[in-house]
């Protein structure tokens, strides 16, 4: 009898095991699969933002939402494991942590890191890198020819290659870069206040689904390619939502910030069948943008006009 109690008490405590294994776990991907994550969706000068006063930031400086970075992407290939960062922002410590347990290795680095422009907000992270923080090896950052000039040149960057923190590997305009058997990354270049460096957004390709990143853009109308038809290229579309309309801006000379309204993008997009508008995820919002609020009006209608707003730590799967 008693051998019977010990053999049952086993059983039970392996079952019982397997539930808190289950449980306590998070669920992986299959490992044939690429995965995009949103690490980051807030504009340059982040959420609250210095200096201001408005309601929209005063909570927010007492109470910091965790989920208030700036706009960035995490790819991983779950079947090489090798894992890419997109923008480096103020946030990057953090961001990079969370790109991290996305993946089974013990990296803290990723395996490359791609840049967009020179707005102080995009690259400001690689700061992280050097000898006063991670003193990094030979980090690989992609850059196109322009920016890859500015980060040679201008102090303290200049020092990040001196010292071998950073790797700058060039990339061009609409070549096709194969990071991996599953993973293929397009830059193309973008009309932005370019002062420092070419702008590019990025089309990125998994073996089943591909994404387009584009957070800063000037006006749709300004690009020599069609939006429109862009859009229809891929299965996701992470567009550039800076401001959600023109009174947002108020005073502001919108020459000198020339992004797309999302009131415009919207407009622009209406006659597009629900499936299209279903791709285009709206980021990059500034710290005045009512989409950050998710129960105001304009988050709302976004919704209901069959577009999505991009959330932190979001996945798709590529």
């Amino acid at each position: 009898m008693k051998k019977y109690l010990f053999i049952l008490a086993i059983l039970l405590g392996a079952c019982n095991n397997k539930v808190s294994k289950k449980d306590d776990a998070p669920s992986q991907p299959e490992q044939n699969s690429v995965s995009l994550y949103i690490l980051g969706t807030v504009q340059d000068g982040g959420s609250p933002h210095i200096g201001c006063q408005k309601s929209c930031c005063s909570e927010l400086f007492n109470k910091p939402d965790h989920t208030r970075k700036v706009v960035s992407l995490g790819v991983v290939d779950h079947k090489t494991d090798k894992s890419y960062l997109f923008e480096a922002t103020p946030d990057m410590p953090s961001q990079l942590k969370l790109l991290k347990e996305h993946t089974q290795n013990s990296k803290e680095t990723p395996d490359g890191i791609f840049m967009t422009h020179a707005h102080i907000g995009h690259y400001a992270g690689l700061m992280y890198l050097g000898r006063e923080s991670l003193g990094g090896k030979n980090i690989p950052v992609y850059a196109m020819p322009q920016m890859k000039m500015f980060l040679e040149t201008n102090g303290p960057w200049e020092q990040l290659v001196k010292l071998n923190n950073i790797d700058i590997l060039p990339i061009q305009d609409e070549i096709k870069f194969q990071l991996t058997p599953n993973l293929v990354v397009i830059p193309f270049v973008v009309p932005h206040r370019d002062e420092y460096s070419e702008t590019v957004g990025y089309k990125i390709i998994g073996p089943n689904k591909s994404a387009l990143f584009i957070p800063d853009i000037d006006k749709w109308s300004k690009w020599d390619k069609d939006i429109v038809k862009e859009i229809q290229h891929v299965d996701f579309a992470f567009l550039d939502a800076t401001f959600f309309d023109g009174p947002e801006i108020n005073t502001r000379n919108i020459a000198e910030i020339p992004h797309p309204f999302v009131s415009e993008s919207m407009e622009l997009f209406q006659n597009l069948p629900q499936s299209e508008k279903s791709k285009v995820h709206f980021i990059h919002f500034n710290h005045t943008n009512s989409l950050l609020n998710q129960k105001s009006e304009s988050y709302k209608e976004v919704l209901e006009a069959g577009f999505n707003v991009s959330a932190f730590n979001q996945r798709f799967d590529l």
